[in-house]
């Protein structure tokens, strides 16, 4: 009986927590390292595995080969060719083994052994962790600054857990001392053994809605939900809400009695300002709550491509609207989830007169009606030649004095018009020569996107520097020169 290797079991899984199961294998592969070194150290690939008992702690070694295929025999020390066994008892991927001496659990496997340890006890104090953090991500974290680290800093979380919160992850003002009180989101639990292991911020989006459940009661008992965040970290943010009980204002409640509620939030942020917006699933009312305190004169909103122009009455309207160094049109659009587009009324005014005129000299131009004509399509909404001739004929009863056939004949224009351009488009379109695509190294891609830019025969190639190629999809670097130096060579021909 081998009392030495059950007394390092007994021992270890009493004071580090750990499985017998997990010490035995730990051994075990110590003593796989030792042997390699003290017997086979010219032969790393050889293939060995030891059995301990795990009553008597005794071991067993043993030396195996994996059955390959003859194209596959590339490593004799642990493969073995199946022409070289008898096919009647060995198949492919089968193992063949065979004991060998055992080493004696000395210093130096138990040294191996202590470190395999180690490295088990940290892998299953990390897995601890992250089966106790992981279902808390996008919660909030309180911790202590335990010290600076390499662009961030390290946070004690207690229990001897540790945090990491970037530096990119803090507010731009804010300085962290050790052993000063730190909240922060928990962002991130990695289970692998390099790098942090628990990533905290202080800027993400969860920051700010945590901070409001925990200052408004009404948000903590789900009165009050919190719709969307959007944050310029630091420095300014709006949140929108919604109250689930129409007696209660969503933005007194946030806000509290002489403002104690959301004070309580901005100081914990460096004093970032915090607008609350009431939520609407109407995208008009919705935007005009996220633009406050600006006045809205109108709204054009265009839902297929998520845009809307603002209208607004005066310049200090749009002024307030677009906030200092445009910080609230910004977080408005972030908000809503629309890009929009600010301007005084009689900048839209322009801007609308100028389409409708390159819309009316389109159809006037192209299919050769009048000018009350041109306008009256554009009236009802028409902005391509497509459009025209595509849409059911119905589409144009709204306009007077248009029976079937003008309409017809109106589309029959529109088709030709649309036809003509493709012919256009298709005969602009260049192609590479047949030299430049037979060029050593060319493909037809390469080819069509360098005619694409001008560059059409070997020659044109010649002339062109490495950076001229940076562009085309799926060149690099090394080959752009390549084939400039292979287009070259018909210089010295």
């Amino acid at each position: 009986m081998n009392r030495e290797i059950l007394t390092v079991v007994e021992t270890v899984s009493n004071e580090k927590g750990l499985s017998p199961e997990d010490i035995f294998e730990a051994i075990e592969q110590a003593l796989v390292v030792s042997t390699k070194k003290k017997i086979y150290s010219e032969q790393p690939e050889v293939a060995l595995r030891v059995h301990i008992d795990r009553k008597t702690g005794d071991y067993d070694t043993y030396r195996y080969w994996t059955v390959v295929a003859d194209e596959d025999h590339e490593m004799p020390a642990c493969q073995l060719a199946i022409s070289d066994l008898d096919p009647n008892e060995w198949q492919i991927g089968d193992i063949k083994e065979e004991q060998i001496e055992s080493i004696d659990f000395g210093r130096i496997a138990a040294t191996q052994a202590k470190q395999v340890i180690i490295q088990k006890i940290r892998e299953a104090e990390r897995a601890l962790v992250a089966d106790a953090f992981e279902p808390r991500i996008g919660e909030l974290i309180v911790g202590e600054v335990k010290k600076p680290a390499r662009d961030g800093y390290i946070i004690d979380l207690g229990e001897n857990i540790e945090g990491y919160l970037p530096k990119e992850n803090t507010l731009p003002r804010e300085v962290l001392r050790p052993k000063s009180r730190v909240n922060a989101i928990l962002t991130q639990v990695n289970r692998d053994n390099r790098g942090a292991q628990l990533v905290l911020s202080r800027t993400a989006p969860q920051m700010l809605t945590a901070l409001l459940q925990k200052e408004v009661p009404e948000i903590a008992e789900q009165i009050i939900d919190i719709k969307d965040v959007a944050r310029q970290p630091g420095l300014r943010a709006k949140v929108s809400v919604k109250t689930k009980d129409h007696r209660i204002d969503p933005v007194g409640a946030c806000i509290g009695m002489r403002g104690t509620r959301i004070q309580a939030v901005q100081q914990e942020l460096e004093g970032e300002r915090v607008d609350i917006v009431v939520w609407s699933d109407d995208p008009v009312q919705y935007i005009i709550s996220a633009l406050e305190p600006a006045d809205v004169d109108r709204i054009i909103l265009d839902e297929d491509t998520n845009t809307a122009d603002i209208i607004f009455a005066t310049n200090d309207q749009l002024a307030r609207a677009i906030g200092s160094q445009g910080q609230n049109v910004r977080l408005a659009s972030e908000l809503t989830g629309y890009r929009l587009n600010m301007l005084l009324e009689d900048e839209y005014n322009a801007q609308i007169e100028n389409e409708t005129k390159v819309y009316r000299d389109l159809f006037y131009n192209r299919l050769e009606v009048d000018e009350d004509l041109a306008q009256a399509l554009v009236d009802i909404g028409f902005t391509t030649l497509e459009e025209v001739a595509y849409v059911p004929a119905e589409t144009f009863y709204d306009i007077d004095g248009l029976d079937d056939e003008a309409i017809d004949a109106i589309q029959e224009r529109a088709k030709e018009a649309v036809i003509a351009d493709e012919l256009q488009k298709q005969q602009t379109i260049k192609e590479p020569s047949a030299e430049l695509l037979a060029l050593e190294g060319m493909t037809p891609a390469w080819a069509f996107q360098l005619a694409a830019r001008d560059i059409v025969t070997v020659d044109d190639l010649a002339e062109q520097a490495i950076f001229d190629l940076h562009d085309i999809d799926g060149l690099d670097e090394k080959t752009a020169g390549e084939l400039i130096m292979k287009a070259r060579e018909t210089w010295f021909d």
